[in-house]
């Protein structure tokens, strides 16, 4: 080939790559959810006892618990630094906005922290706290922010009908609570493996078919396409921004953090060293991940998983709703892990 023919393929290659570089998604500058937890003496974001709205089963300090070692970690990602939540910045960008947590226990452990985050951070606004059905509703009435729970531990609905409790993999009726939300922030998985007493359906339904039982993950996974369909059928990104808060882990099981023989997470009081955790991912990030891949509207999953699984030292153990008769390894203490959750949430939406 000729001077002149090499140089017309030079110029249609850099203007392939260009075109292509134009029309690329960017790519994000830091993957917020990829890190360690450093010490860090500035830590909590707020005090325990300044927030009043603590319940009891999250309320470590007040509860007794003797160590304060948990409280002061920061959760550094590897390629840069998170911002440090401001609630006042939070509750300006936010005004006249309706944010709203749907899911189990685990999403009101978010909730809480949020509440308290932003009512720490402006003690003196005023506020009202009021309950519609299955709807708690915190509102911040000098800037008319709503911060809202539903609690829906499944997502998918569960209804009484004459063959007794049934869950119905297919219907989501409870989502008319959820339109015209400004952001909404989904969760489910720690109900999905209950069994016996605390089971709250009698029967499993899908598809007009009725089902004594099933595999517990693949319930999982239908319920999590019919609400994927929900959010495709029904959110406009013009209004509103839907977030997933991803797997929150349980600790029980010295094993997977190399600790053979430790059953419970009592007495810890630091996090696993390092990024990695020795005992891997739970299979259910995976059928979430997936399910969230096939979504066309714009959905964030909040990743938290592999750093939760890092903070063995951040659950309530004895000190939770259960006491000295409980053990508690599966929620977060307020202050603590959950405040992490929303300052990412934060650099995500500023």
């Amino acid at each position: 080939m000729g001077l002149k023919g090499g140089w017309i393929c030079t110029l249609i290659s850099l203007f392939v790559l260009l075109f292509h570089h134009s029309n690329a998604h960017p790519q994000p500058s830091c993957n917020y959810f990829e890190g360690s937890w450093v010490e860090d003496e500035t830590y909590p974001l707020y005090n325990s006892t300044q927030c009043p709205f603590i319940e009891h089963e999250f309320n470590c300090q007040r509860n007794g618990r003797p160590d304060q070692d948990y409280l002061k970690y920061r959760w550094q990602p590897h390629a840069c630094s998170l911002k440090r939540f401001d609630g006042g910045a939070f509750l300006q960008k936010f005004k006249g906005k309706s944010i709203m947590f749907v899911g189990d226990s685990l999403s009101r452990n978010q909730w809480q922290s949020l509440v308290c985050l932003l009512y720490t951070s402006v003690p003196k606004t005023n506020y009202n706290a009021t309950r519609v059905g299955d709807v708690s509703i915190f509102t911040f009435l000098d800037f008319g922010i709503d911060v809202m729970l539903d609690r829906s531990v499944y997502l998918v609905d569960v209804v009484r009908e004459a063959k007794g409790r049934i869950l119905k993999l297919d219907s989501i009726e409870g989502g008319k609570l959820w339109k015209g939300i400004d952001m909404l922030i989904f969760n489910t998985w720690h109900w999905w493996n209950r069994r016996g007493p605390t089971q709250p359906w009698d029967y499993i339904e899908i598809g007009g078919q009725y089902y004594k039982d099933m595999d517990r993950v693949v319930a999982f996974e239908k319920a999590l396409i019919t609400w994927a369909k929900w959010i495709d059928t029904n959110i406009y990104p013009a209004k509103t921004m839907v977030f997933f808060q991803g797997i929150s882990p349980s600790h029980y099981n010295g094993t997977d953090w190399n600790q053979p023989g430790v059953k419970t997470c009592l007495g810890q009081r630091q996090p696993v060293s390092g990024s990695t955790y020795p005992g891997g991912l739970p299979p259910a990030l995976t059928v979430l991940k997936n399910v969230l891949s096939t979504i066309e509207k714009p959905v964030t999953l909040l990743d938290v998983t592999n750093l939760c699984l890092l903070r063995k030292d951040g659950h309530p153990s004895i000190y939770g709703l259960g006491g000295r008769t409980g053990m508690d390894c599966s929620h977060w203490c307020l202050a603590g892990v959950p405040d992490t959750w929303n300052q990412i949430l934060y650099n995500l939406v500023s």
